[in-house]
């Protein structure tokens, strides 16, 4: 039987790459739901290419303007809302869910997906960054398969055994790799004058803008480092980052007996998403293979705080009171937006970040729910906003 496989956010980077992935195995993927946010010409172009049973866009407007493109060429139920998004993920049909939204945006459709059962590809690292606890308790109780699509998470669970009892026998500690982005050696006090071009342009992977910033910053290394902490049930001292400027080795387990053990691969998206898509078998991604003998160096670097200072924001919050995390991300998410839209310089990002979780975190006492959480996230975003107004104001 073919599987039957949503995805969410199926207009962005991963979101294609799955589609590419899936197009080379029309035997083994039937595509049956697709979501987009604002790229709605792009869904279309998908809905008539692979005609699913329902595409999810996020408001009326938009929902008639894709009807419209679609003009009843596609068999394309389309439906409207975050509601909307969860019922696709949840529905029986469905055995696959890619969850590919960037943000908090994508959360409930994730828990969604586990709570149901389904086989979860999980590329939106907010769900563990912001219900950490809640959303892993979610893929017990509703006995999901859980494969990371993040290239470092899943270059540690391919170097792990199948059998998660084993997990805590194995590993030290994991070392998740990181390029530097664009500004690994850019003197850091001329980080204040980045455009957000030169943050997006990423020596090594194709990614959307959002995470792209992210990477310039390494606040995306900060949140899979997070992520990492829930994944493979770790303390935060066992997550650890080196700077791997070529993008090959994806991640290191380190062994308690001192071995090490490590995925290398090309910087391309689409072998992680043809694990997750195949797991436990192994299929054609489409993405080129190695040639060792042209790989002249892999070399590594210790991460510069003065460069960086945002890194350590990941440690500071796992060891702080529950739905830390999910401050440090909804800040995050404010600046970024800010920075891309011009009102807010590229040091901005770290200044509102560390305000935020500086002045909210040990606020928040005994957060015991993700209502309380998704309640903090809330608070964190309207002060990250009026932070990054009274840094623009500067």
């Amino acid at each position: 039987m073919r599987r039957r496989l949503v995805i969410l956010g199926s207009t962005g980077s991963i979101g294609t790459s799955t589609l590419d992935v899936a197009s080379r195995h029309p035997d083994r993927f039937e595509v049956v739901g697709l979501s987009a946010f604002t790229r709605i010409h792009d869904l279309a172009r998908q809905c008539l290419r692979w005609q699913p049973r329902w595409a999810v866009v996020p408001d009326d407007s938009k929902a008639m303007q894709l009807r419209t493109a679609l003009a009843g060429q596609a068999r394309t139920e389309v439906c409207v809302g975050a509601t909307a998004l969860a019922q696709m993920a949840r529905e029986p049909e469905v055995d696959c869910v890619m969850a590919a939204i960037v943000g908090a945006a994508g959360l409930d459709a994730c828990m969604a997906a586990a709570r149901a059962g389904k086989r979860l590809l999980l590329a939106n690292k907010e769900a563990l960054v912001v219900g950490g606890p809640w959303f892993m308790a979610a893929v017990r109780a509703g006995g999901a398969t859980l494969l990371p699509i993040d290239s470092e998470h899943s270059a540690i669970f391919q170097c792990l055994p199948e059998d998660r009892a084993q997990w805590a026998a194995r590993i030290d500690h994991v070392v998740l790799t990181a390029s530097g982005g664009p500004f690994r050696t850019r003197a850091p006090e001329s980080l204040a004058t980045v455009t957000p071009d030169e943050a997006c342009a990423h020596p090594n992977w194709v990614m959307g803008r959002k995470i792209s910033v992210d990477s310039a910053t390494m606040m995306n290394k900060a949140l899979e480092v997070i992520e990492a902490r829930w994944l493979f049930d770790l303390a935060p001292e066992q997550v650890r980052v080196v700077l791997h400027p070529q993008s090959i080795i994806h991640s290191m387990v380190v062994c308690r007996d001192a071995s090490v053990l490590a995925q290398l691969g090309t910087p391309d998206m689409r072998v992680p998403i043809a694990y997750g898509l195949s797991f436990p078998e192994r299929i054609e991604s489409g993405a080129s293979r190695l040639v060792f003998p042209d790989l002249t160096a892999l070399s590594f670097e210790a991460v510069d705080e003065r460069r960086f200072p945002g890194l350590q924001l990941a440690w500071d919050c796992l060891r702080g009171p529950a739905g830390s995390t999910a401050v440090l991300n909804a800040a995050n998410e404010v600046a970024v937006a800010a920075f891309l839209e011009g009102s807010l310089p590229f040091t901005g990002v770290y200044e509102v970040n560390r305000h935020v979780v500086d002045s909210l975190a040990p606020r928040l006492g005994c957060v015991g729910s993700l209502d309380e959480v998704l309640d903090a996230d809330q608070r964190a975003r309207q002060l990250a906003a009026q932070r990054a107004r009274e840094i623009a104001a500067c």
